[in-house]
């Protein structure tokens, strides 16, 4: 397969941070689709046209033809930091659209993306989903191989942990090995990420509340809500200071240290869930900073309704510096798989330490 034939067809791309990775690796998107309205906005301005419908009212059998399939598909069902609904939420079904198009089409490799939280929660079946969705890839034919990443290994100035699938066709007789971890440099520290030009655009932020605002100057660099004094704490944080153990010691307000890799910027962008307040300045961190924390290059423009929304697809996206370099090991393999082989080594050896990895890591409570 020569580098120009790696059709590539992305499901709930968001505003695009996987598509703009593998683009970057040489893939070729010849399909995308979402419907958040500012998400398709940002897509088409930066990558390309992008389907705007529900993926509920696409009929998939007129998806282009393609060698590769991406698909973040929703997470908020399987997140810790929300209902953690499963299957029982509406969005925790949409997976299905995923496997149903690999059915009809066959593409030689699929990859999936999604929070952690997708190893444990419960399927259909009161079983494992993960499981059932790595099984059903093997019995369409793929072998598959997964990995928790977190994205601060691959060039990206934040500790982000997201759970990978990769499944390849059998019939190509190789399996995908992810990439070595890259070693971290002091450009992913904050102290390198927050120098941004100031003719770069999307640089506003969301104000706190007067709320926030006043407990800010409390919370040292580098600390949390920890550092706030009791009795200026509001009552809800009282009652989880009371009682730590319960609550499991939360690290609320956290205020990431300029010589610090920042934490997982999520899509609410709150305070109490991800780390999104200046190291020096009393505010959240505008656009522009979530947006070199997920390793967007400057070029990369938003368009946005409302600044809330902007924060939500920049937090909901997969680093495009990831994506890049799980894009460059994949055309590696479906250029010349048989080399690829060669390199990494014997086909039934990884399909072996793939299972036992599976097993091993499913055993454990994450």
């Amino acid at each position: 397969m020569k580098k120009n034939q790696l059709k590539t067809v992305s499901l709930f791309s968001g505003c695009g941070g996987m598509d703009i990775g593998f683009k970057n690796a040489g893939f070729n998107i010849v399909w995308a689709n979402d419907n958040d309205k500012n998400a398709v906005k940002t897509y088409e301005k930066n990558i390309g046209k992008i389907d705007s419908r529900n993926i509920e009212d696409v009929n998939l059998e007129e998806i282009p033809d393609h060698q590769v399939l991406l698909a973040g598909f929703p997470c908020q069902a399987y997140s810790n930091a929300g209902t953690r609904g499963g299957v029982n939420d509406k969005r925790g079904m949409l997976y299905e659209y995923c496997l149903e198009s690999i059915k009809i089409h066959k593409p030689d490799a699929v990859i999936f993306e999604n929070v952690r939280g997708l190893l444990s929660i419960k399927g259909k079946n009161d079983k494992k989903l993960f499981d059932e969705i790595c099984n059903t890839l093997e019995q369409f034919g793929y072998k598959v191989n997964w990995k928790l990443i977190n994205s601060s290994d691959y060039e990206v100035p934040q500790n982000r942990i997201r759970v990978f699938i990769v499944a390849i066709k059998n019939s190509l007789k190789t399996e995908f090995i992810f990439p070595e971890p890259i070693p971290k440099t002091e450009k992913l520290k904050l102290k390198s990420v927050l120098k941004i030009p100031k003719q770069v655009k999307n640089q506003v932020e969301k104000k706190f509340s007067e709320d926030i605002i006043r407990l800010l100057p409390y919370i040292k660099e580098g600390g949390s809500w920890k550092d706030i004094p009791y009795d200026i704490l509001p009552k809800r944080f009282k009652k989880i200071r009371d009682n730590m153990k319960r609550y499991r010691s939360p690290n609320f307000y956290r205020r990431f240290s300029r010589e610090e890799i920042n934490g997982t910027i999520t899509a609410t962008a709150t305070p109490e869930n991800c780390g999104i307040i200046h190291p020096t300045i009393n505010r959240r961190y505008t656009l522009r900073e979530c947006a070199r924390i997920q390793s967007f290059e400057d070029s990369f423009i938003f368009e946005y309704s409302s600044i809330s929304s902007c924060y939500k697809i920049i937090g909901n996206a997969v680093p495009p510096k990831l994506a890049e370099h799980l894009g460059n090991r994949l055309k590696e393999l479906l250029i010349d798989p048989k080399d690829f082989r060669k390199r990494w080594g014997d086909f039934d050896h990884f399909s072996r330490q793939n299972r036992i990895k599976r097993e091993s890591q499913l055993s454990i409570n994450i």
